[in-house]
């Protein structure tokens, strides 16, 4: 593994990246960075090779990682498994999820709350799917318990119940009210919250002349 550095040769498809030659054959390549440190002639020994692939895996599932995080915010195991699905080894990702949260890149509490107020400004979901997500999403229970501590569900099925009601206009009562109140069970609001909302939304819409029968 060991062997004298013959040649170092920045990549041509990546030029932040260069490549390791050690007795005259490519043996690995490395960042740029790291690569700064190396001369031709030096010789490494098995350990120092061992070693600069492993910062190099590191490195690499790192920008990976920020790759992902440039989409949009994720959760420590949403960033380890798709690093585990590109090839990575559990060191490299431990080393590159321990820079990240150091500096806050990755932060479950930060997370959960990015996914909770997205929800409610974009798709209102209750707090039984919610919670669910969360926990799909692998957010230890004590955060998802403490950032759903104020979150308003009630406001947050009016949201969900306008989408509801303008795709449900011109429905009989009956089924108005049974679609309805169907639309908010599917994004896991409780019955205790729904029943309000619907009998409110009958009552506003009761007078629609599409729910008259007409007259003989």
């Amino acid at each position: 593994m060991g062997g004298q550095i013959t040649a170092l040769k920045v990549q041509k498809r990546n030029p932040q990246r260069v490549n390791v030659f050690l007795d005259g054959q490519f043996a690995f390549g490395l960042a740029a960075i790291e690569a700064a440190h190396l001369r031709t002639g030096q010789f490494l020994s098995d350990d120092e090779v061992a070693s600069l692939k492993g910062r190099d895996a590191v490195e690499r599932a790192a920008d990976r990682a920020l790759n992902l995080l440039s989409y949009r915010p994720r959760s420590q195991v949403e960033v380890r498994r798709r690093l585990a699905e590109k090839g990575f080894e559990d060191e490299a990702i431990d080393g590159a999820l321990d820079r990240l949260q150091r500096s806050e890149l990755v932060n479950d509490r930060a997370f959960a709350r990015y996914w909770i107020e997205n929800r409610f400004q974009f798709k209102p979901r209750g707090l039984a799917l919610l919670r669910q997500e969360l926990r799909q999403k692998g957010i230890d229970d004590r955060i998802i318990v403490e950032t759903l501590a104020e979150y308003d569900e009630n406001d947050a099925a009016v949201r969900a119940a306008e989408g509801g009601i303008r795709r449900l206009r011109g429905l009989e009562p009956a089924a108005f009210r049974r679609k309805l109140t169907d639309y908010l069970r599917r994004r896991g609001f409780s019955y205790s919250v729904i029943a309000p909302i619907v009998q409110r939304a009958v009552a506003d819409h009761a007078p629609e002349d599409s729910w008259q029968k007409d007259e003989v």
